[in-house]
């Protein structure tokens, strides 16, 4: 972020916003391979240039550190289950499309979710893998507070809760002041200032919006600004 602001001449910005959804076009086209609702090959690759695709890593991975991502990343808990009938899966046949992951997986989970398909959290997980999101959003959020100018705001937004606790427990560490130990001779006024002020309570859809934009559902918005 700050070197293509930099190749700009851009010292720093008024506002960031940091949409952390797949796009719906990337939903929409087959060939992504994001969507278990369209068969396609199973690639979920953000960029499709370089990387290993979800194919390539559900075939070669062992099956404690597939249970363990789907477990982590996509908060499944049937994971286990899951993992286990992946391996079994490959076995007979590598996996290649969409399809196959998503109806490996639906047999493999015993409860559905109303109004959710059973592979909804398997596929969140493989797609977070594959492209590191959380690390890509760990390392993004103190470029994006330090590129702000003075009163400047950063807003993102996300979409599933582990993107959100990221994002909360960042707005919330960088607006607190340093903590001393108790009985250090420093008044409050000469402690420096925390580098960004939560803006209000986090933001969710309300229902004309879900109506109108059904993808909208699980948003959340945080914003702060850069003191």
């Amino acid at each position: 972020m700050k070197s293509q602001l930099a190749a700009r001449g851009i010292d720093s910005v008024a506002g960031v916003l940091l949409d952390l959804g797949v796009s719906s076009p990337q939903l929409d086209q087959s060939q992504r391979g994001f969507s278990f609702a369209k068969d396609g090959p199973l690639d979920m690759r953000m960029d499709t240039s370089r990387g290993e695709t979800a194919a390539q890593w559900l075939n070669r991975a062992d099956e404690e550190e597939i249970r363990e991502v789907i477990r982590t990343y996509g908060e499944e808990r049937f994971a286990k289950a899951v993992a286990a009938a992946i391996v079994d899966a490959r076995g007979r046949e590598p996996f290649r499309t969409t399809r196959q992951l998503a109806e490996v997986v639906g047999r493999a989970v015993r409860t559905r979710e109303p109004g959710q398909h059973p592979a909804t959290r398997t596929f969140q997980a493989v797609r977070i893998h594959v492209n590191q999101e959380l690390e890509e959003l760990e390392v993004t959020l103190p470029q994006a507070a330090e590129v702000l100018e003075p009163g400047g705001r950063m807003a993102v937004i996300s979409f599933h809760s582990l993107e959100d606790r990221i994002v909360k427990r960042f707005i919330r560490d960088r607006s607190t002041a340093d903590r001393l130990p108790r009985g250090v001779p420093v008044r409050a006024r000469d402690l420096p200032r925390p580098q960004l002020t939560a803006v209000g309570r986090a933001i969710k859809p309300g229902d004309a919006e879900v109506r109108s934009n059904p993808r909208a559902r699980s948003a959340v918005l945080r914003v702060a600004e850069k003191n």
